[in-house]
């Protein structure tokens, strides 16, 4: 199974058991950002991403410019749930 087979279970599981109201938020939501051309403009896996600075954990800014000086540099972004 892949990918988009499991992320397409996930997504019926909650809609058959999650309020409708709620569901036809989150597909009203879905919609809109898919008109709104935004995926158009997402880095896509080996293109280089804009330069941006950050606050880390001990509140020092961090550029990504400056991790690039240092070397190749990987971006993961993840939801907490804390």
């Amino acid at each position: 199974m892949g990918l988009q087979d499991k992320l397409d279970g996930i997504s019926r599981e909650f809609a058959s058991q999650a309020d409708p109201a709620i569901v036809k938020e989150i597909k009203k939501g879905v919609e809109h950002l898919a008109k709104s051309g935004i995926m158009d403009r997402v880095v896509g896996a080996g293109e280089q991403a804009p330069d941006f600075t950050l606050e880390e954990a001990g509140g020092e800014q961090v550029s990504l410019e400056s991790l690039r000086h240092k070397g190749p540099v990987v971006l993961s972004f993840y939801r907490g749930l804390w």
